[in-house]
């Protein structure tokens, strides 16, 4: 059985090496037909980019050996024509992804590092009669990061132009994850100065440079194109609007079910499809390939494994300190609830903390959310479209989220006192402690008269994340003769067990009797069954009712 090839993004180790490879090399047909010169294809990190411009690289690269055997039985080698072009260019790749510092003298000398290791991969230049001598001082102080950033900022164009003409073949040029550095500068304060040099850089080398064959860019972000692709009338963007090469970042239905079928889990895929789902690239359904990957490796075993691959710095900052407005679009859509918002591919980063359409953009185009039924809207003159959460482990993190916004809102003291009272079954105290939370947090917004409820559940199990060292959080799940609300299940059987159901008041009914029918409700339908066959004896049930913000929770022990 082939290994997977987890944390390996290089082509050629990948197929030399047998791993697992899902055949995404049409991809370089496609990327050879566009008549764009140069393409920006942004993507949520690991949707597999740096992979992709890998097989770019190997495929065209000139090199001292042939790399055509890598592409043996792959779709590509069917495309006659096409293979006449392998190993014809010569090739420039650079990868910025490993480029998060936190100031900017790190960041370019890290760039620096970058762009003297691409200009050490093709020395021979500087014995060739291709450079002049200046040439010659040149290209050596850039590999002894003797140069002047100026000099970095014209590297890719002058290297450009140097390999087409050792070669007598135009270069093609690839950069993975160009963006990097762009958003740690500005989450630690160097924006300027990053932008500054990427502008330069790019513009130098993409900008009409008649010896570019072709360039091809990935990245998270479309950084707005006047900052950074100013001028740059050559280039075109395919974002996850776009029909356009929408099949090749991340993993098809098919796709997903082959790989399953290969490692014995297709039972699974009815609940890979529930975690792992949910992205819309135009008009291709998507699975996140990094947690399906992650899932094969754990033997099928479910968890978060692409939200933990980031630290989600810049996400949680952002909706942890958003406006009203935000607040109130991220409670609209944790609730699924039907809304229609602007979808704008380009990314200004000195609007994302002062307008929640840029926020929300920032976060469906980084794959936090995801976006169905977009159409042009004439009134507006935009494209609006329904933002929903892709799948279960995403929503994961909108949970921890929500739970700093009752560490926000209550303090953190208070947030632990709430959560000691409620596993210890001070029941009482901890709906004061609960009622003054919502009363705090949520009088920031309005609870949506139809989904409060879906608000409630969801707030309240970001609330209980904090639990998961004793307890294991279940939500929605069948037991008895129906499906509960929330139930926490404790690691430690002599402790108590909690099962909480959700009501929303009706207009002429009191609080009281709502909880009641919430606590009647887990009776009647014996919830409490998962608990029971799980030999937990100690078992605390809670209603909990609520009208607008007002909150009341009846509850019953031992039964």
């Amino acid at each position: 059985m082939k290994k997977l090839s987890i944390s390996i993004s290089d082509f050629k180790e990948i197929i030399e090496n047998g791993h697992y490879f899902l055949d995404k090399s049409l991809f370089i047909k496609e990327i050879i037909n566009s008549d764009a010169k140069v393409l920006l294809l942004p993507r949520p990190r690991r949707f597999g980019k740096t992979l992709n411009l890998s097989m770019l690289k190997y495929f065209f690269e000139k090199s001292q050996e042939t790399n055509k055997q890598l592409f043996k039985d792959l779709g590509i080698e069917k495309e006659k024509k096409i293979m006449n072009l392998q190993g014809q260019y010569p090739v420039i790749f650079l990868t910025f992804k490993d480029i998060k510092e936190l100031n900017w003298d790190n960041t370019i000398s890290k760039i620096k590092d970058l762009i003297a290791q691409e200009f050490s991969k093709h020395d021979y230049l500087v014995n060739s009669n291709t450079l002049k001598n200046f040439e010659k001082e040149y290209f050596n102080n850039i590999i002894s990061k003797k140069a002047e950033q100026s000099d970095y900022e014209n590297s890719l164009k002058n290297l450009s132009i140097w390999l087409a003409k050792f070669y007598n073949k135009k270069t093609i040029i690839l950069i993975d994850e160009y963006d990097s550095p762009i958003t740690a500068g500005y989450l630690k304060n160097y924006y300027d100065q990053i932008i500054g040099f990427m502008r330069n850089f790019l513009s130098a080398g993409l900008k009409d440079n008649s010896y570019l064959e072709k360039a091809v860019i990935t990245g998270v972000l479309r950084v707005a194109k006047e900052s950074i692709f100013s001028g740059l009338n050559n280039l075109k963007v395919y974002s996850i609007l776009n029909e356009n090469f929408s099949e090749y970042f991340g993993f098809l239905q098919n796709e997903v079910e082959e790989i399953l079928n290969y490692y014995g889990l297709e039972s699974k895929i009815a609940e890979v499809k529930e975690w792992y789902d949910g992205y819309n690239f135009a008009q291709n359904k998507i699975y996140n390939p990094w947690s399906i990957i992650n899932f094969i490796a754990d033997k099928g075993e479910f968890g978060i494994f692409w939200v933990n691959t980031s630290d989600n710095e810049l996400i949680k900052n952002l909706i942890t300190n958003g406006d009203e407005n935000l607040k109130k679009d991220i409670e609209s859509i944790v609730a699924n609830k039907i809304n229609k918002h602007i979808i704008n591919d380009t990314i200004i980063f000195k609007d994302i903390e002062k307008i929640s359409e840029s926020t929300l953009n920032l976060l469906l185009f980084s794959g936090y959310l995801t976006v169905s039924g977009v159409k042009y809207n004439k009134n507006q003159d935009a494209f609006l479209g329904k933002l929903s959460i892709p799948n279960r482990e995403i929503r994961s993190l909108y949970k921890n989220i929500i739970r700093y916004w009752f560490n926000a809102s209550i303090g953190k003291d208070n947030y632990k006192l709430m959560l000691k009272n409620l596993i210890n079954g001070n029941i009482k105290e901890f709906q004061d402690y609960f009622s003054n939370f919502v009363l705090s947090s949520f009088s920031t917004f309005d609870l949506p008269e139809n989904e409060s409820e879906k608000v409630y559940h969801s707030f309240v199990l970001g609330m209980l994340i904090s639990l998961n060292k004793d307890y294991i959080l279940k939500s929605n799940r069948e037991s008895g003769f129906g499906r509960y609300d929330v139930i926490l299940i404790p690691k430690n059987k002599n402790k108590l067990g909690i099962i909480l159901e959700f009501k929303k008041a009706k207009e002429k009914e009191s609080l009281t009797e709502s909880s009641q029918d919430a606590l009647k409700q887990i009776q009647d339908k014996k919830y409490d069954q998962e608990l029971k066959d799980l030999g937990i004896k100690n078992l605390l049930l809670l209603g909990i009712a609520f009208k607008g913000k007002m909150v009341e929770i009846s509850s019953m022990g031992k039964i």
